[in-house]
């Protein structure tokens, strides 16, 4: 068993800023220039804003973690502030993330399959316009809005067994109705003075946020579950350490590493590839991708194998 104790894996505070005031720089420059150039140019930054933002998304993912900073204050802050680029609430995503921990490819976590009594073409629905096609996403910023509208509805028995069941996020939905309203709620609030804010002072248009944030969901999206699909039905087995490009996953701040965070999620993103065995099955980012277009299937009992 390796020590995953901070002696061995130190937190790297001053990289994590620096990398989060120089990637969100750049975002601004890339909103900028979608929104004041030709169209060519515009799909170029929004490719470059997709990639960066998932690493700002990353360092958000360091916080949840408390492995942005050993100071638990400037760890929660810059996790607030890494959470409005998304956009969404930082304890919001702290609940949802740590209980995806615990339900890793539980029957309340699966994506890739369907389970006896559930309707295959609801969770292709799922599959497709959710993971594939950018909609998982837009249910996070959407729902944030929801919140910060109708705080109370997360209370709801109606809501929780209704839309939150059907879109498949009811377990993280009672999580976060456990919660106080206040805390989310003015996080909910920051996030959307942000987006406003940064629309107002680079004199954004909707075309070119909506064209980098398009990509974005995309490629988010996409990632959040190609790093687990067909994988062991194992609580903490249940993740793969994809090959991609070197750029890629530096970019990601090592995230393609995810049977390594899972295997020791106290470890920060800088030393995840030395837990990253050379000989360990390390599938192609684009061959799950691909292998998803083919649809859910039947689910294998927990204890299972990878099937890919």
């Amino acid at each position: 068993m390796i020590d995953s104790t901070r002696d061995h894996f130190p937190i790297s505070q001053k990289l994590n800023i620096l990398l989060f005031v120089l990637m969100t720089a750049a975002l601004w420059g890339l909103l900028w220039t979608a929104s004041h150039v030709s169209l060519l140019w515009a799909l170029l930054a929004a490719v470059l804003f997709a990639h960066l933002n998932n690493g700002v998304f990353s360092l958000m993912h360091e916080a949840v973690h408390g492995l942005f900073s050993n100071n638990s204050a400037i760890n929660n802050l810059f996790g607030i502030a890494a959470a409005a680029l998304f956009p969404t609430s930082f304890t919001l995503q702290r609940i949802a993330h740590l209980g995806h921990h615990r339900r890793n490819r539980t029957d309340q976590e699966l994506y890739d399959y369907y389970l006896p009594g559930q309707s295959r073409l609801l969770r292709n629905f799922q599959l497709y316009a959710g993971n594939l096609f950018g909609l998982y996403w837009l249910c996070i910023p959407l729902s944030n809005l929801i919140y910060l509208l109708t705080p109370w509805l997360y209370t709801s028995r109606w809501f929780i067994r209704g839309p939150a069941r059907h879109l498949g996020f009811e377990p993280y939905v009672k999580d976060i109705a456990q919660q106080g309203i206040w805390t989310i709620w003015l996080e909910c609030l920051w996030a959307l003075v942000y987006q406003l804010g940064i629309w107002v002072m680079l004199d954004l248009n909707w075309q070119g946020w909506l064209l980098c944030y398009g990509f974005f969901a995309l490629h988010w999206s996409v990632l959040q579950y190609a790093d687990h699909a067909w994988s062991a039905r194992d609580v903490v087995n249940g993740a793969w350490n994809l090959k991609t490009t070197a750029l890629a996953r530096i970019l990601a701040l090592n995230y393609h590493y995810h049977l390594a965070h899972h295997q020791y999620p106290d470890v920060p993103w800088l030393h995840l590839p030395r837990l990253v065995e050379n000989a360990q099955d390390q599938p192609s980012f684009w061959k799950i991708y691909f292998s998803l277009l083919g649809g859910v299937k039947p689910a294998p009992p927990m204890g299972s194998k990878a099937t890919l």
